[in-house]
């Protein structure tokens, strides 16, 4: 028997089925473990901060280590563990220049001793999966996606046109990294993936099964107000490049709508310079604000690939349709003609289509609420405890799928 990922947003074909685990019989059988949480650095709130908070959740007396921590930038529930950072913490301006450093990552996160562990979880979409920990140490990677730009997006992120001469540098750095990156691949005992898409790209760069827990959405803080929507359209997203927030801008030029940016980044400049006036940028705000932006807009745009994406959950927690490329994570959040449009077309004129579709029909906000609510925080914990309780279980000649 296998369960299947459409059944319960579950795990990936060919795996075992495996029951759910009550609360009592969790702590029960983990309130003795001595575990360790690997992160990549923490510096900021985004999707895999707030994945790494529910996980804090499930092992509150955990010990938690990051390449960086940038005081005060993350929730108190992490804040709270008192992250163990690496040498790299103590380069110049590590908080800032992190992503700098990355050449040094493999010898960073492999000098973290973890010999006294029962456990090892990692949430890593770069280099916290390769910790090193000992052989009777069990270690679940929650893995976001493999290292986009060491892997398949480099021009995502370093176009020519903002790495100059130095990309050629560039690449060499990040294949010597995406070596490392593919020879650890075997260090963690098991690998959860965040959607099928990013199971599917283990696979391929890592030769590795994985199961497939998605991401929660805090239902209980978004919800619906019974607001009418507005007129504007929303992007919530970090202003980078992969995020091709200029096809959302052109394709509300086109349709004569208003946008919304929330978010901050590298690209603001250039973005504000393609800009027509009904743009505007709100920049950071926190979560109350985006909720409460969430309620009040048209629509949600998610103009580029995702590995799976939060956003696109919260603004149907909120009862709000999603306009989104259909590729990527979004395949798995958002029902087509149900709680969004997807448009499998990625240029301007395609996602323009997509905005005339949305326009076109009418979506229940109570059909789109209860979509969200299967991505509920309850289903994470039932589905993430099955998992690593049968891992702490297993004997050790069957640890690996």
């Amino acid at each position: 028997m296998t369960r299947s990922a459409e059944a319960r947003g579950g795990f990936t074909e060919n795996l075992p089925t495996l029951e759910p685990v009550d609360e009592a019989t969790w702590r029960r059988e983990t309130c003795d473990l001595r575990v360790a949480i690997v992160h990549d650095w923490l510096t900021g709130t985004r999707g895999g901060e707030r994945l790494l908070e529910a996980i804090v959740q499930l092992f509150p007396r955990a010990s938690l280590f990051a390449l960086v921590h940038a005081r005060g930038s993350i929730s108190p529930t992490i804040e709270r563990l008192v992250p163990h950072t690496s040498a790299v913490q103590w380069l110049p301006r590590a908080t800032r220049w992190y992503r700098h450093y990355l050449p040094l990552f493999p010898w960073a996160v492999e000098q973290w001793d973890l010999d006294n562990f029962d456990l090892v979880v990692s949430s890593s979409h770069c280099a916290a999966k390769s910790a090193v920990a000992p052989g009777r140490t069990r270690h679940l990677c929650y893995c976001h996606t493999p290292v986009r730009y060491a892997w398949d997006q480099f021009d995502a992120y370093f176009d020519h046109g903002r790495t100059g001469a130095a990309a050629p540098l560039f690449r060499f750095a990040l294949a010597s990294f995406a070596r490392w990156d593919r020879g650890t691949s075997g260090r963690p005992d098991r690998y959860v993936a965040n959607s099928q898409y990013v199971a599917r790209r283990i696979g391929r760069y890592y030769n590795r099964r994985a199961a497939v827990v998605h991401p929660p959405v805090d239902t209980g803080f978004f919800q619906p107000d019974g607001r009418a929507p507005e007129t504007f359209y929303l992007v919530v997203s970090a202003l980078v490049p992969y995020k091709r927030v200029e096809v959302a801008i052109e394709a509300c030029r086109r349709a004569g709508r208003p946008l919304k940016i929330v978010g901050e980044g590298p690209e603001r400049p250039r973005l504000q310079a393609l800009a027509h006036k009904g743009v505007e940028f709100v920049g950071s705000v926190s979560d109350e604000e985006v909720r409460d932006l969430y309620r009040r807009t048209r629509a949600v745009l998610l103009p580029g690939e995702e590995d799976f994406g939060l956003v696109p959950l919260e603004a149907q927690a909120c009862g709000r349709a999603v306009v989104a490329l259909g590729r990527g994570g979004a395949c798995e959040s958002v029902v087509p003609e149900v709680t969004g449009v997807l448009t499998d077309d990625p240029t301007v004129d395609g996602f323009t289509a997509g905005l005339a579709r949305f326009e076109a029909q009418r979506f229940a906000p109570e059909a789109i609420r209860r979509h969200a609510e299967r991505f509920s925080l309850s289903r994470f914990f039932d589905e993430l405890r099955a998992v690593l309780l049968d891992l702490v279980r297993s004997p050790v000649d069957k640890v690996r799928w």
